[in-house]
């Protein structure tokens, strides 16, 4: 429940993240050291458009960020987290309207409205050519991630078993070295790149099927 509340009771915090992906890897990751995802303490960051980070205790995740609406770090098209007063400014401003400003806050921030583009790999080719500013903002969007990663930890209180880094920026031979060294005091870090929802979606049923797992209803 705490996670829930704001500082306001007019807001109210809800998590919109990749639970399907984020609920998988952790499963895989409990699988290979031959525990059940049930009895482990774990933070999961999803790398996509959105990036989402999660605390999971024993098969609950009981706090996430909502990785589309602005919370967390920027990513390759959304903004994250703002300073509340500047984004008040900012609506009043006369530059968008509320749609338009919905849109650009969603999709059209983060890695593209510094640099045109989305595609870590063009921003990490740019950065191999010299392109300072582009290394600057990089650089950034790691750094912000570490440190929503590092304050679930105290979700957890500390008792962490593991790190999972996944998603599609997963694949980075820049971000993810650069990411591991920021976080790895916190615990063992294991990278499963890109996402299988669909498959996740199957393995599910099945496990449902097979009375391994409960269904469960979402309203």
């Amino acid at each position: 429940d705490e996670a829930r509340l704001t500082g306001t009771p007019l807001i109210r915090r809800i998590c919109i993240w990749h639970a399907l992906n984020q609920k998988a890897v952790a499963r895989r990751f409990a699988r290979e050291r031959g525990v059940r995802y049930e009895d482990l303490n774990l933070i999961v960051c999803h790398l996509g458009g959105g990036i989402s980070i999660a605390a999971h205790a024993h098969g609950r995740a009981i706090d996430a960020n909502n990785a589309l609406d602005g919370e967390g770090p920027f990513s390759p098209s959304r903004t994250g987290s703002l300073p509340v007063c500047d984004l008040i400014r900012l609506c009043y401003s006369g530059r968008f309207t509320e749609e338009g400003l919905l849109k650009y806050l969603s999709g059209e921030s983060g890695l593209i409205a510094h640099l045109g583009t989305s595609d870590v790999r063009k921003v990490e080719q740019r950065i191999a050519d010299g392109d300072d500013e582009a290394r600057r903002v990089l650089d950034a969007l790691i750094f912000h991630t570490a440190k929503a990663i590092a304050a679930e930890g105290a979700v957890l209180c500390g008792k962490i078993d593991g790190v999972i880094l996944t998603g599609g920026m997963a694949r980075s031979k820049y971000i993810i070295p650069r990411l591991k060294e920021r976080i790895a005091f916190l615990a063992p870090v294991a990278v499963y790149p890109g996402e299988d929802e669909m498959g996740a979606l199957a393995s599910n049923a099945l496990a449902v099927l097979k009375g391994e797992r409960e269904a469960k209803e979402y309203k």
